[in-house]
């Protein structure tokens, strides 16, 4: 049986917020899918390649970025 997601509460500026949508929106994501790519890439680059857990669910490679990103 596959781990269940941890969900927690998440308080941010709404400037922040707004930016995060208008990113997650550029790239073809939910907000709450682009917070989860900003954590593994940021627990990529601190731990390296291993550090940040498996590919989220649903996406095979587990980049998060969209084709054809570097």
């Amino acid at each position: 049986m596959a781990e269940e997601r941890k969900t927690f509460l998440l308080r941010v500026d709404p400037a922040v917020w707004r930016d995060i949508e208008k990113w997650a929106a550029d790239e073809l994501r939910s907000a709450n899918g682009q917070i989860e790519f900003i954590l593994r890439e940021a627990l990529r680059r601190r731990l390296g390649q291993q550090g940040a857990g498996g590919p989220p669910a649903g996406e095979a490679g587990g980049t998060g970025a969209p084709p054809g990103s570097p």
